[in-house]
């Protein structure tokens, strides 16, 4: 089971299962010490061992239901949560990607055969039980996607056809719920696995925009499109990053979009001597200070800005403000950029540490600690 949670947290990666590319950084080059010279024990932080890399935060109902889906085979409870989570809703998208992630690794741990039923045969079960239930046709397409990106060379006829089938399911999923965003949303993942023409990414945006003009997860996943690997540019990632940050309302998290932005183009400019006091850099973390600052507290994107913050913050030796974001998402270590490393939670303690090493180099203790 600990496997299970392990592999679920690395696809979800911020919603959307953004294909980014592996990235060692050098933390050692940015430390004032040895980070071990320091103790984060000393504030009350979480041991290594005991954090939770299954999500980025907390949500005891979604962790509750799949471990009764799983245990029992009985997919009810799943059903039963996502009809009761808002269609609009970060929570809904995140939660359909959960499930769909356990089915997905399910079935690759368990392919079945002549006497082994395959495992997420509760996904299956529950489609063929309900076919006019949204949620589970909504699952079910992400379940597509997932099997695609994990099981298939992208331009290859299996992941072609793959990716076809999930489209289809996207769009039985938009039938059964017309208000719902999320069957877009996966098919942002689609459109860029079978490289849609640009009007036709367009006439999809529009259809998400229309129902959820603010979503968090939608504007990660489109963002990805406009990035060098796929359809756009650099400047165009920045350009439509900072577009929706602009006209992001008060409380939004839209404001942080132009650090996801950074952060995905980090190889192309990580060379540059003082890139994270940079003004790119500096200006995109401010907007993501003010979005965590006036973001509802419940917000469930927040946790996933508080961690990639955590990671600007501590490369930019802003030291105070980097602990208190450790302070805010200390125990849950689900997110990037943690979750680009084989083992998330040493990346995670190992920047954690080097922020208390910073902290207590310039004055801080725990008498003092922010937030």
């Amino acid at each position: 089971m600990a496997i299970l949670w392990l592999l679920m947290a690395l696809l979800m990666l911020c919603f959307v299962l953004l294909p980014f590319r592996r990235r060692r950084r050098g933390i050692e080059q940015v430390h004032p010490g040895h980070p071990d010279a320091a103790d984060p024990a000393r504030y009350g932080f979480v041991r290594q061992e005991e954090l939770d890399v299954r999500m980025p935060g907390p949500d005891a109902d979604l962790l509750e239901v799949l471990d009764l889906v799983q245990r029992t085979g009985d997919y009810r409870a799943a059903a039963q949560l996502l009809a009761g989570t808002e269609a609009e809703s970060e929570t809904r998208w995140q939660r359909v990607q959960a499930f769909a992630g356990a089915a997905a690794l399910e079935l690759q741990q368990r392919p079945g055969g002549i006497h082994e039923t395959p495992g997420g045969q509760w996904l299956r079960v529950w489609r063929t039980e309900q076919p006019k239930d949204a949620g589970g046709a909504a699952v079910h397409a992400e379940f597509l996607v997932q099997q695609a990106w994990r099981t298939s060379m992208p331009g290859t006829d299996d992941f072609r056809i793959i990716m076809e089938e999930a489209r289809d399911a996207c769009a039985q999923a938009a039938l059964l719920a017309p208000g719902d965003p999320v069957p877009y949303i996966v098919e942002l993942s689609v459109a860029r696995g079978l490289g849609y023409p640009r009007e036709e990414f367009d006439q999809l945006w529009l259809k998400i925009l229309d129902r959820a003009p603010h979503h968090m997860g939608a504007h990660l996943a489109a963002l990805h499109h406009w990035c060098e690997k796929w359809h756009g540019s650099r400047e165009e990632a920045y350009v439509f990053a900072e577009a929706a940050a602009a006209r992001a309302p008060e409380g939004s998290l839209l404001s942080a979009l132009p650090l996801f932005a950074v952060f995905e183009h980090l190889p192309e400019v990580n060379l540059v001597m003082g890139f994270y006091q940079s003004e790119v850099v500096t200006k995109a973390m401010h907007g993501a200070l003010h979005a965590v600052a006036t973001a509802r507290a419940d917000d469930p994107v927040l946790a996933h800005v508080r961690h990639l913050l955590t990671f600007f913050l501590v490369r930019a030796e802003r030291w105070a403000e980097a602990m208190d974001q450790f302070v805010h998402v200390d125990g849950h270590v689900g997110a990037l950029p943690w979750t680009l490393s084989a083992d998330p939670a040493a990346e995670f303690a190992l920047y954690r540490a080097v922020a208390v090493a910073g902290y207590e180099a310039n004055g801080g203790s725990p008498a003092n600690l922010p937030g």
